[in-house]
């Protein structure tokens, strides 16, 4: 019984072992015969061909060591796969990625300062400080060739030539321009690339960017890194980190790719409207350039050499059909935008060349038009902005502050009435906690100080006073309006007038003290904008008068304060500043204690 049951098994694993044999000579004979027929039909050999191109490219190509190696590994890999599965097409792909990267291609620095000059000035007019540290940049690199790149930020409001820069720098240097646009980016897949397990893998968008611009040395501009996103998928401002740091970007590493890729000849820029929301590891990684707003005079200059021609010839009107002299230019910029930058401009003059265009193509214009006040009104319809009536004379409990927003500087009115009440203080206009514990810092000064201001302390029992800021719509915080706050509730306690030809900003603390506050040029520009000329600011802030260009101090009176009752002097109609409290005199000599006396 042990022979025979012996004897079955050793006959059962014959049976199938010749079952299995059979089934692939089964397969192995149709497989030949397939691959004879297509031959027949000259079909099937698309795969070698595609390797042997492979090949042929990557002879004519400076591939690093690695990634040669690698490329290697995968078309050996590609000649064993069948045409048909998933794979194939997968590990296709990557050769194909690998194959079109630029390896070794760089373009040659042109490094002649004089027509670098020459290019900033034709495509940007101003920005001199901007201009001069980028011609520092070239002649650095003029002197030693093989310098890390640096990595500028321009931050600035919208429209005021932040991604058009990068451009001009560029074409300057002679090198190949790319721009990724991180706004609403949230996947750090986007940078580092998808890793190769599923068939819609890509490399991320920096590798993309070398692809698409055939150079391993282009200047890279980083679109609106200030709104980048961050979710349960990763950080990209943290996967940005090695991309933009000149010591370990030399050996960057794409998920997709996994081979190192040198980035340290990439020259990256980058732009923000504000540096809040930028990761402050990714922040100390970058030159920060500051872009302000535009004055009245470069607006002008910006429109006649740049705006005016580029509409015209994109609208196809010539200067022989419509004129635009510059007081007719300046009563757009003045009557029809009040922006930092310049985009709504350009859409006004847009819509005067669209109107004057119909008048062209119906025969109606029968001689050139040359723009006035009367003609301008016609095109654009009434004058969008006016004077606000709160600036027209002295009121009480109005003061005109001034503001800094991610869009450029603004003029923010400060409002306070008083009424019979328990002596609460109400504040409105949807403000943060900071302006909040400004206004009640302003209120415990004046209320300490209120015997010196002769005033009746039961005011502050019997009276509420409320506080507004108008367009309550927009949120409101920033450390820059408590002598505004202070002087308001000054006035309305007092029923002094506020100067409606002053504009102030400042913080305050509880002793009284103007303290420092930034953003001083766009909050001057704003307040020229609406025809302020006096600016009480900060005796702090006198070192950031420097930054402001001489043709807009010349414009402006700043007014240095130490003390809030400094801004009273100024901004009250009529007021004089009580003399200080005498401190408190010494006790004389030594108190002895109780047992001695």
């Amino acid at each position: 019984m042990r022979e025979i049951q012996l004897l079955e098994v050793q006959q059962k694993i014959t049976m199938e072992a010749r079952g299995e044999m059979d089934k692939s000579q089964r397969e192995y004979y149709l497989r030949q015969q397939l691959k004879a027929i297509q031959q027949e039909l000259g079909e099937g050999s698309e795969l070698a061909e595609e390797v042997t191109a492979f090949r042929e490219k990557l002879a004519k190509m400076k591939v690093p060591d690695e990634p040669l190696v690698e490329i290697e590994r995968n078309l050996k890999k590609l000649e064993r796969m069948h045409p048909d599965s998933s794979e194939t097409a997968v590990t296709r792909t990557y050769l194909e990625w690998m194959t079109e990267l630029p390896w070794g291609v760089q373009t040659e620095d042109n490094l002649d300062l004089k027509q670098a000059q020459a290019v900033l000035d034709e495509d940007h007019f101003g920005l001199a400080k901007i201009k001069d540290r980028l011609l520092e940049f070239l002649a650095v690199r003029k002197l030693k060739p093989d310098l890390r790149g640096t990595i500028l930020c321009f931050v600035g409001p919208p429209g005021v030539g932040k991604t058009s820069l990068g451009k001009s720098i560029a074409r300057a240097l002679g090198r190949k321009y790319s721009r990724i646009s991180l706004g609403g980016v949230h996947d750090e897949s986007e940078i580092r690339g998808h890793r190769r397990t599923y068939v819609g893998a890509m490399p991320g968008r920096i590798v993309q960017a070398l692809h698409q611009v055939k150079s391993m040395n282009p200047v890279i501009m980083l679109d609106e890194v200030d709104k980048i996103g961050r979710d349960m998928r990763g950080d990209p401002s943290a996967a940005l980190l090695e991309v933009l740091d000149p010591e370990q970007n030399h050996t960057f590493r794409d998920h997709y790719l996994n081979v190192p890729l040198d980035l340290s000849q990439v020259l990256f820029l980058a732009n923000a409207n504000e540096l809040e929301p930028i990761h402050p590891a990714f922040k100390d990684r970058m030159e920060i350039i500051y872009l302000s707003s535009y004055t009245l005079e470069e607006k002008l200059g910006i429109a006649e050499q740049h705006l005016i021609p580029k509409q015209l010839e994109k609208h196809g009107v010539t200067r022989k059909q419509v004129a635009i002299p510059k007081a007719a230019l300046k009563t757009i910029i003045t009557g029809y935008t009040r922006e930092a930058g310049l985009r709504q401009l350009e859409r006004e003059i847009g819509a005067i060349c669209r109107k004057v265009a119909r008048r062209v193509a119906e025969n109606t214009l029968k001689k050139k038009l040359t723009l006035d006040d009367k003609s301008i009104h016609e095109l654009l319809g009434p004058v969008k902005l006016l004077q606000d009536e709160r600036l027209k004379a002295p009121r009480v409990g109005v003061v005109t502050g001034l503001a800094w927003t991610a869009v450029g500087g603004d003029v923010l009115f400060v409002e306070a009435l008083r009424m019979p009440g328990k002596g609460l203080l109400t504040l409105t206009g949807q403000l943060g906690d900071v302006m909040k514990e400004s206004a009640q810092a302003a209120l415990s000064y004046i209320r300490s100080r209120g015997e010196a201001f002769q005033i009746d302390p039961e005011v502050f029992q019997k009276q509420d006073i409320h506080v507004h800021f108008p367009e309550g719509a927009i949120p409101k915080d920033g450390p820059s309006a408590g002598l505004a706050i202070a002087t308001v509730l000054l006035s309305v306690l007092k029923g002094v007038p506020v100067r409606n030809t002053l504009a102030m900003t400042g913080e305050i603390d509880l002793r009284g003290e103007a303290l420092a506050i930034g953003g001083l040029k766009e909050k001057s520009l704003a307040a020229l904008r609406v025809g302020i000329k006096d600016i009480l600011i900060p005796h702090a802030n006198q070192k950031d008068l420097e930054e402001i260009d001489p043709e807009l101090r010349k414009q402006l009176r700043f007014h240095p304060v130490k003390h809030v009752e400094e801004v009273f002097e100024f901004a009250l109609v009529g007021w004089k500043r009580p003399e200080q409290a005498k401190p408190a005199t010494k006790p004389r000599g030594r108190i002895k204690p109780r047992s001695q006396r």
